[in-house]
């Protein structure tokens, strides 16, 4: 028992360390890898179409979109879905996740009211404006980062950390939306 004890304390006490290199790993991977293709003209597009449309929804109105997303979750027919898994922005952010030579998991763009506006792949949900993955980036401006704790993912079946931020038009530095780009725990280090 003693030694059980010994060794936890020891798992424990190396925890922080490893929590912040993933840290570091993922602000570095962030800071090389992601800012290069975030202000791509189909993402920018695509987020700038979107809001013409979603900026003046009412709370009753996403929550109804997020209703529909989740229950088209495994159906043959997914009107909701299938816009936003396949459109131009979601193959640019496909291509990403294909080339990252398996670093990237997934990658889920969002519009100025946190709804989906391209994805990777079918999320939980379509409505992220309530998720620190758009709160702490959209709703802390333009360069604010939020990079999450690792966690087991059930909709790319992998351990992964989040790093998500705002999109900003290099146009005219207008904010429009945010991305979060699921990250590999085992690669990224």
């Amino acid at each position: 028992m003693r030694r059980f004890a010994l060794a936890l304390a020891a798992v424990t006490w190396a925890l922080p360390a490893t929590a912040q290199d993933f840290h570091q790993a993922l602000q570095t991977y962030y800071e090389t890898s992601l800012t290069g293709w975030s202000t791509d003209p189909v993402l920018i597009g695509a987020i700038r179409a979107q809001n013409a449309t979603t900026s003046v929804y009412s709370a009753d109105q996403v929550a109804a979109l997020d209703r529909s997303w989740q229950a088209e979750i495994g159906n043959a027919n997914q009107p909701t879905i299938t816009p936003i898994l396949h459109n131009p922005a979601a193959d640019f952010l496909r291509g990403q996740v294909d080339s990252s030579g398996g670093r990237i998991t997934e990658v889920i763009l969002m519009d100025g009211a946190g709804l989906n506006v391209a994805v990777t792949g079918i999320t939980s949900d379509m409505w992220q404006g309530d998720e620190a993955k758009f709160t702490e980036t959209y709703g802390h401006g333009p360069g604010s980062v939020h990079i999450g704790e690792v966690e087991f993912d059930e909709s790319t079946g992998r351990y992964q950390g989040q790093i998500s931020f705002p999109l900003v038009d290099p146009a005219n530095g207008e904010m429009v939306g945010a991305m979060t780009v699921g990250v590999d725990a085992e690669l990224i280090q």
